[in-house]
This record gives C-alpha cells, sequence and structure tokens, in this order.
C-alpha cells in the first residue's frame, strides 16, 4: 500500500530541488530514451538506487524523490572558477563522462592552486544543467528546436494531450485600478484537441510565470461554474517563460504531477496557430462590440478589467465554446465532452499550492488573525499560532481566502469573514481602498471601510443581478480544510 505524501509545499525549497536533480537523472529512462545501465555508468550512481528512485517516482510523483531525513550540509562550496572549468567540460565534448570530468578539473585545480572539487560535487553541477541546454551545446540549435519542439508539430489526438499557453495584448483600452486607459493581456490555456479553452487570466502587467501558472492552477482544477467542464491533468503543457524563480515553481508542481513541461524560447513560438486562430476569434466575435476597441476609436463609458473579465468568461462558456470550429468542424465543448473519457484530477488543492502567488514577506499572525491588503484572515487553526510569522499564498482573483503555511507545512485556508460570501479580486480591494483614501484624506481608517466599501457594492450586485446564473457562487470551497 502507498504511503500518502504530503504535497510539495510541505518540503523547503532545497529539498525539492533536490528532487528534482534526481529526477532529471531518470527521466530519459521514464521516457524510454535510454537504459538504467546507461544511465548508470555515466553518471556513477548505481543501478539498483536509480532503480529505487525510478519506483519512487512513479508511486509517489516528485514527493517520492524528496530526502525523508536532512542530511548534514557541511560541505564546503566550490568556487566560481573551478565551476566554469567544470561547465566548459561537460559543454565541450558529449562523450566527457563524469569520471573524465572530475579528473580533468582536478588536474587543472592542481596547476592552478585551487581546492579540487568531490566527484559528489561535479555529479551535483552536472545534474543541474538542463538537458536542453546540453543538448544545445553538443548538437547545435537546430537539433535542439527538432529534438524538444517537435511534439507540437503533430494533431492531439484525445482531451489534455496537449495543452498550450500563450499571451496577448488585447485590442481594447479599460480602466485601470487609478481609473486609467490601459490596454490588458490576456493569458490563455487552450485544449489542442478540442480547441477548448481550460483556463484564461486579464492582467496588467506583462505576461510572467506568474500569469501562466495562476492561469494553470485554474486549468486544472474543477471550475465553480458547472458549464464550464475543461479541467484535469494534460499530458504535455507548452509554455514560455522558463527562467524565474516562479517557473521553477511550476515545473516541480509539472514533474510531480508527471505533465511533460516544455519551455520554448520566447519569440520562437512553435505550432502557435490554433492559440493565434483563438485570438482571432477575440478580436473578430467578441471585442469589436465593446467600448473602447481600439479599431473603433470609442474611448466614452469605458469597462473596467472586472466587467470586460466577466463578459470574456460569458463569451467563452456560452459562445466560443459552442461556436462549430473551422477546422474540427465541432463544437468545442462537444468535443471535449463526447471523446468518452475522464479527466484524470490531482488528490487534492494542495497540490497545486505551489501555483499561487507567494506573498514575499512573512505575516505575522495577531490575536484577531492575519492582516492583508487591509482585510483580516481568520480560522481556528490560527489560536495556536499567534505571534509567529507564515507565509500565504492566495490567487489575486478571489482573495476571500488565503492558504497559509507555518515552517513549510500546510497550516489551514484562512478566510476574511467581510467578504467570505462573495468572490473578490484583488483589484476591487485596491480600487475601495483608494477611493476610502480620497473620501476621508485626514481621518484614520482602517480595514473595515474597505470590507465596507466592498460588502455595499457587492450587495447592490446581488439586489440587481445581471444574470442570476452566471453570479451563483459555491461556497464549499470557502471553508475547505484540507
Amino acid at each position: 500500500m502507498n504511503q500518502e505524501l504530503p504535497p510539495l509545499t510541505s518540503y523547503s525549497e532545497e529539498l525539492r530541488q533536490n528532487a528534482m536533480d534526481k529526477y532529471q537523472m531518470i527521466a530519459p529512462y521514464l521516457k524510454h530514451e535510454e537504459s538504467l545501465s546507461n544511465i548508470a555508468e555515466e553518471s556513477g550512481v548505481p543501478k539498483r538506487t536509480l532503480y529505487h528512485w525510478v519506483n519512487q517516482y512513479q508511486q509517489s510523483g516528485l514527493k517520492g524523490l524528496i530526502r525523508r531525513k536532512r542530511s548534514d550540509s557541511g560541505s564546503f562550496k566550490v568556487e566560481e572558477n573551478v565551476q566554469e572549468e567544470i561547465k566548459k567540460l561537460i559543454f565541450e565534448n558529449k562523450k566527457n563522462t563524469l569520471t573524465s570530468i572530475h579528473r580533468k578539473v582536478c588536474k587543472i585545480c592542481k596547476k592552478k592552486n585551487w581546492a579540487p572539487p568531490s566527484y559528489n560535487q561535479v555529479y551535483a553541477i552536472a545534474k543541474n544543467l538542463s538537458p536542453q541546454l546540453k543538448e544545445l551545446a553538443h548538437k547545435g540549435k537546430k537539433e535542439y528546436q527538432n529534438n524538444y519542439d517537435l511534439v507540437y508539430r503533430r494533431e492531439s489526438y484525445y482531451p489534455n494531450e496537449i495543452w498550450q499557453a500563450d499571451h496577448t495584448p488585447l485590442d481594447i483600452l479599460v480602466l485601470n485600478e487609478k481609473g486609467k486607459p490601459e490596454r490588458p493581456w490576456l493569458t490563455i490555456i487552450l485544449d489542442d484537441y478540442s480547441r477548448a479553452v481550460a483556463g484564461y487570466f486579464l492582467s496588467f502587467q506583462a505576461p510572467s510565470a506568474i500569469q501562466t501558472s495562476l492561469v494553470l492552477h485554474q486549468a486544472i482544477w474543477k471550475k465553480s461554474n458547472s458549464d464550464w467542464q475543461i479541467c484535469g491533468i494534460p499530458e504535455t503543457f507548452y509554455t514560455d517563460h522558463g527562467s524565474d524563480f516562479t517557473s521553477n515553481h511550476l515545473e516541480q508542481v509539472a514533474i510531480d504531477l508527471k505533465i511533460n513541461l516544455i519551455f520554448s524560447t520566447v519569440g520562437m513560438p512553435r505550432g502557435r496557430g490554433k492559440i493565434e486562430r483563438f485570438f482571432l476569434t477575440i478580436n473578430q466575435l467578441f471585442l469589436q462590440d465593446l467600448p473602447g476597441y481600439i479599431g473603433n476609436q470609442n474611448t466614452l463609458n469605458l469597462l473596467t478589467i472586472k466587467e470586460l473579465d466577466e463578459k470574456l468568461a460569458h463569451f467563452i462558456i456560452y459562445d466560443y465554446h459552442h461556436r462549430v470550429h473551422g477546422t474540427t468542424k465541432q463544437e468545442p465543448i462537444k468535443m471535449w465532452n463526447n471523446s468518452g473519457f475522464l479527466p484524470h484530477q490531482p488528490d487534492s488543492l494542495e497540490s497545486l499550492d505551489l501555483l499561487l502567488l507567494n506573498v514575499g514577506k512573512p505575516r505575522k499572525v495577531h490575536s484577531d488573525g492575519i492582516h492583508f491588503q487591509g482585510l483580516r484572515y481568520i480560522d481556528t487553526n490560527l489560536a495556536a499560532y499567534v505571534g509567529e510569522t507564515v507565509i500565504i499564498r492566495y490567487d489575486p482573483r478571489d482573495i476571500a481566502e488565503i492558504r497559509v503555511f507555518y515552517k513549510d507545512q500546510y497550516l489551514c485556508t484562512a478566510i476574511s469573514p467581510e467578504i467570505s460570501d462573495y468572490e473578490v479580486d484583488l483589484k476591487e480591494i485596491v480600487a475601495a481602498r483608494n477611493k476610502a483614501r480620497k473620501n476621508l484624506e485626514n481621518q484614520l481608517h482602517s480595514g473595515n471601510n474597505i470590507a465596507e466599501e466592498l460588502i455595499s457594492s457587492k450587495q447592490k450586485e446581488l439586489d440587481n443581478p445581471v444574470n442570476k446564473k452566471d453570479s451563483k457562487k459555491s461556497k464549499i470551497k470557502r471553508y475547505y480544510n484540507e
């Protein structure tokens, strides 16, 4: 019987990175590209150990490769110039084994009077280099693109086989938090087989792995709107922006869920015609009739980004998904639903926590809860942690709840009692706070002013619903404490 392991967020960044190093070593075997015997000979790691890692990964994902006990971390760091020599030897010749690289670099160190590295240190440096980078060095750019982009030159044969993420600035001006006209960015994840939209995100910020991670979080998990059924874990996920800290978390989640994650070079997309066609559809069938569309020169009665978000969600779910696609000759939602497959879901929402925004500064637990963005968050589990510092993760599209971590362990999901009956965007909080500052310039005000402002506006929405069906929100998630 498999032992239930804690989610990835329960482990430190160092332990997760160590597990990724092990995965990179056994990945060629898992992809049927190389035998364990060859990997053992090349790496110097015993075949029995490699076999154990394979079993652990197949049973538990990336979590299975995490060390259960911490080893001593007293080993000295390899000097920068020694590291450069090691990397140079790795990139120079593919046939250089780690044993020969270690032997050669020790000779160089002796000649230059540097401290020689151990074999394990050479091994660690080699394994931290991405296989894509080594491929580029050994075989050149053309071979690299052929090997790593080939998967996107064919059609998918079933839903969730391939998902693609892309970003575009929309040809419309909407009002930002300061009430100024600005063009928003749209990030989407498209199912390659059905052309259905698995997730999307509107933002004024330039595209980054942050947006991609938030969209993937939305795309994988079940939607609160039952008319938007697309969900599940994709087999392959294709995205840009693979260079920052957030993309490292994205990669860890992908490996844990056994998603084949491929980062492309920004500005050099592969197989993006399907997504470009979707963006064209958004322009021609959705944006052109809205105030602020750049082609119409109409800047009166501009929408807010929240209003645009609501209209876009309605268009995707009730129009685009039910419109016969020019290439597939089927409606995307029917093509996704009628394939006869069941989407594979993560065991819990905690499996996706690394995809949420991480507040850079730790927060202190006060006697009345955690304070964030002028709001107060409470949960019964916090009572034992008053005075302690915690890390919080959240989705900026709905900050009625935050997920709280203490010493790398998931603690609880805390809610803001003032707004827990509503789904509130972070941008609304900022706008309400700005308004409160203007109106009460000479008075002290607390987060309650912001909450009252939001409650008042939300109550008006409930009293005058535009679409009763769309305005219903599931409250089960609010109190879900895994």
